[in-house]
């Protein structure tokens, strides 16, 4: 049996592959970064070619670094943005358009509609989600309304959707295998989280054909083999996660009432609930968190559309920063930022808020203000995003975690999960390994290939880096917060 893994970790600003050992330890990465095209104010979309393309250079490239062969690997998991949405011709393999990405907005009036006429209670019992443009049905049936001829090659059968994870296994095993896995499914508007599988009414609800639909299967599968001429052999795939499910696992957040966040380019915190949906009062979103076998668990997500963005945003479209590195030390080198204030509503306003109206604003801004000040106030911004999401869990009843495990990119800087720790008043604890979502990928092919036989797999490959206790005062974090809550009531009384 070969000794190692190796995870497709396809993201939104970035497609990547890792090889990891059976001790969960990384030997080798490569990573491409993924250009965002911008058609029209609040679109965003991908080149689907180019996401195939740049994942295949990256798996050859990872295992070249890490000094090994296909021979080498005994199989492949895949974790992948969730909720972007490609359809292609299944003849030839070719997206119709380019994919549709989770951050887009282009069907916020399509989400109104279907509000008002009284579908959202609907959704959300079946789904355990909202009626927003975040998830793939209605960008799915843009697609549809919007593609010359797209409607009337569907009901002939000759197009495929997917998410991102079906079209690259589409393509990996050579148009072979049209499947998704739950936790995927469980993102698009279109799917029984109780059932556990496509839901017919929905389907004639977004006037979708059912046909096009990808097979579910459990996170755990036989996904098929990715053709010989990707490695150099064929390659089973054994596991198959979206990537905050893939986080979580990679986390060992497998156990009811443990709790994940990760700082990409949005965040997302996942609690486990255990193998029973848990219904939010208080606008979060129900999801499936696992299934491996017949087990299967639930979680309440709270999703915040901008994170790691703003600080992006700050080095690329503004230029206050040449590097997101740096942005540790300016952070630090201040006692406060003087009351700035920036709600980085990017693409509308995520979890608790579910405001797709809202924009962006700084607020606060003095002759003193500078690139400092900015900058802090944008990674304050993650850790008062996660207070609201933490505040709304607590509201629906869930006891207060021991600790918060954090990865993604935003996770290296130190001086944010400090702050973070204060703010969300709770523990704070950062892996040796911050690229969880991968990790989880291949937590899930080693359980298919038969390294081990469950998830418990996850928790022998944790390990702790660094715990952030919370120090600051109780007056300090309510002055902070109540300024961080008028900052965002004022961005949703004007565009809300």
């Amino acid at each position: 049996m070969p000794d190692f893994l190796l995870a497709i970790d396809q993201g939104t600003t970035s497609s990547r592959a890792i090889v990891f050992g059976a001790d969960g330890l990384p030997r080798g990465s490569a990573q491409i970064e993924l250009p965002q095209i911008y058609p029209h104010p609040g679109w965003v979309e991908h080149d689907p070619d180019r996401i195939w393309q740049d994942s295949v250079t990256t798996c050859r490239a990872a295992v070249s670094d890490a000094g090994l062969e296909a021979d080498d690997i005994a199989a492949i998991g895949i974790a992948n943005q969730r909720e972007t949405v490609v359809v292609w011709e299944r003849a030839s393999g070719r997206p119709i358009h380019n994919a549709i990405v989770w951050q887009d907005r282009r069907t916020a009036r399509a989400c109104d509609a279907l509000r008002e006429e009284g579908h959202e209670d609907t959704l959300r019992m079946r789904t355990g989600l909202v009626a927003d443009p975040y998830f793939s049905a209605t960008k799915l049936a843009w697609l549809l309304d919007s593609v010359d001829g797209a409607r009337a090659a569907a009901r002939r059968g000759e197009l495929a959707f997917g998410t991102i994870d079906s079209f690259l296994l589409w393509h990996l095993t050579g148009g072979e295998v049209h499947a998704t896995d739950v936790t995927n499914a469980s993102r698009t508007l279109l799917f029984d989280i109780r059932r556990l599988n496509w839901d017919e009414d929905l389907f004639e609800l977004f006037d979708i054909p059912l046909a096009m639909a990808p097979e579910v299967r459990s996170n755990v599968s036989d996904f098929g083999f990715a053709e010989p001429s990707i490695l150099g052999r064929a390659v089973p795939i054994c596991g198959i996660a979206g990537d905050q499910q893939a986080a979580a696992i990679g986390q060992a957040c497998i156990r009811p009432g443990m709790i994940k966040a990760t700082y990409g380019t949005g965040a997302f915190i996942l609690l486990d609930t255990g193998p029973d949906p848990v219904l939010s009062e208080n606008r979060l979103l129900t999801t499936v968190a696992f299934r491996v076998g017949d087990h299967c668990h639930y979680a309440v997500e709270g999703s915040i559309f901008v994170a790691g963005a703003a600080v992006q945003w700050l080095r690329d479209g503004v230029g206050v920063i040449g590097d997101a590195a740096d942005t540790e030390a300016l952070a630090e080198s201040l006692a406060d930022t003087g009351d700035v204030y920036l709600v980085p509503a990017f693409a509308g306003l995520g979890a608790p808020h579910w405001d797709a109206a809202a924009r962006g604003a700084i607020v606060g801004l003095t002759q003193n203000s500078g690139a400092a000040q900015l900058v802090r106030a944008a990674l304050e911004a993650a850790a008062f995003q996660t207070y609201d999401v933490l505040a709304a869990m607590t509201a629906d009843g869930a006891a207060p975690p021991l600790a918060l495990r954090v990865d993604g990119g935003m996770a290296a800087n130190s001086w944010m999960l400090g702050f973070l720790a204060d703010i969300a008043n709770v523990r704070v604890e950062r892996p040796v390994v911050t690229e969880t979502t991968a990790l989880g990928a291949v937590i899930l092919a080693s359980i298919g290939v038969g390294w081990f036989a469950d998830l418990t797999a996850a928790e022998r490959m944790w390990r702790l880096d660094r715990g952030f206790d919370p120090a600051m005062t109780t007056d300090r974090r309510a002055n902070l917060l109540g300024g961080w809550q008028r900052a965002v009531e004022a961005v949703c009384v004007v565009h809300g």
